[in-house]
C-alpha cells in the first residue's frame, strides 16, 4: 500500500495534469458543436474498429463449427444427388427407402508416394462404416474402405497398383477399368476403352454404372493424353485426377445397401 501512495506522490504533478487536461477537453467538446461532432465521429470509428476486430477474432475460432456444418449439409445434398431417381428432398425426412447412404469423415493420415498408398479416416464400425464403401470428396473419387476397427478405418486410395475402378467417358456408355502405374500421384490410366470410340483432350471421366461400390457419374478427372494400344485395338488413356491427393481432409463414404445382395447373388451364380 505505501508503495501505491509514494507512487501517487511522485507523479502527482503527471496526474494533476493529466486530470486537468480531460476537464477542458469535456469543457470544449460540450461547448463548441465543431468539437463535438469531431469527438463522436472518432469514437464511432474507434469503438467500430474494435467491435471489427473482435468479429474478426470469433469468426476465426467459429470456422471449424462452420466448417462441420457445411460438411453435413453436403452430406445431405450428396445423398439426395445418389438417390436422385428415388428419392425428392420432401421424402428425405420420411421413412422412403433410398439405395446409397452417405456418411462424413475426416482423413487423419495420407500416403500417395508409394506404389500401395492407404488413407486412414476417424470413422469406423461404431460409426456404421463397413468394407467396401466408397469415399469420396468434393471433387472427386478418393478410393475404397480395405478394413474398419472401432473408430477408424483404412482406405485403398485410387494411387494404388491393387486399385480398379469401374470408369467411363462422360455422358456416353464407353467403360473401362482405372488403374494406377505408380508414375504421378495427380494421374491414374484408364484401359479398355475400344479404338472407335472418339477421344478428346479434357473429357471428363466419370464412375460408370457397373460399380455396385460408387453411384453412376461421380466425377473422376479429365483425359489428359491417349495413346492407342495397336496389338489389343483400346486406347491407353491418361486422366488428371480432380483431386489433389497430397492436400485431402474432409470426405465422404457411401454405402449401397444392395452390394451385399448383388455380391452373394454373384458369387451363387458364379458357383453353379
Amino acid at each position: 500500500m505505501q508503495r501505491i501512495i509514494n507512487f501517487v506522490l511522485r507523479n502527482r504533478n503527471t496526474f494533476l495534469y493529466s486530470f486537468l487536461m480531460l476537464i477542458s477537453l469535456s469543457l470544449t467538446v460540450r461547448s463548441h458543436s465543431y468539437h463535438q461532432s469531431k469527438f463522436f465521429n472518432s469514437s464511432k470509428w474507434l469503438t467500430g474498429n474494435v467491435y471489427g476486430v473482435a468479429a474478426n477474432v470469433s469468426s476465426y475460432f467459429g470456422l471449424r463449427e462452420e466448417n462441420e456444418r457445411l460438411v453435413q449439409e453436403n452430406e445431405r445434398l450428396r445423398l439426395l444427388l445418389f438417390n436422385a431417381k428415388e428419392i425428392t428432398a420432401q421424402q428425405l425426412d420420411s421413412a422412403f427407402t433410398t439405395n446409397y447412404e452417405v456418411f462424413s469423415a475426416n482423413l487423419i493420415k495420407n500416403s500417395f508416394s508409394s506404389p500401395r498408398n492407404y488413407l486412414t479416416i476417424d470413422k469406423g464400425e461404431n460409426q456404421q462404416v463397413e468394407q467396401d464403401m466408397g469415399v469420396i470428396t468434393t471433387k472427386g473419387i478418393l478410393g475404397i474402405v480395405e478394413n474398419a476397427s472401432s473408430n477408424f478405418a483404412t482406405v485403398q486410395s485410387v494411387l494404388n497398383t491393387k486399385s480398379n475402378i469401374n470408369a467411363k467417358i462422360k455422358n456416353t456408355n464407353y467403360f473401362g477399368s482405372l488403374i494406377w502405374d505408380a508414375q504421378d500421384y495427380n494421374v491414374v490410366q484408364l484401359i479398355d476403352i475400344p479404338r472407335l470410340v472418339p477421344l478428346v483432350v479434357g473429357d471428363t471421366i466419370v464412375t460408370g454404372a457397373m460399380s455396385s461400390i460408387f453411384p453412376e457419374n461421380i466425377p473422376i478427372g479429365v483425359i489428359k493424353r491417349y495413346d492407342l494400344n495397336t496389338s489389343r485395338s483400346f486406347y491407353n488413356i491418361d486422366v488428371e485426377l480432380f483431386n489433389d491427393m497430397s492436400n485431402v481432409k474432409n470426405v465422404y463414404l457411401i454405402k449401397n445397401k444392395s452390394r451385399n445382395e448383388i455380391k452373394e447373388l454373384e458369387e451363387r451364380t458364379a458357383n453353379e
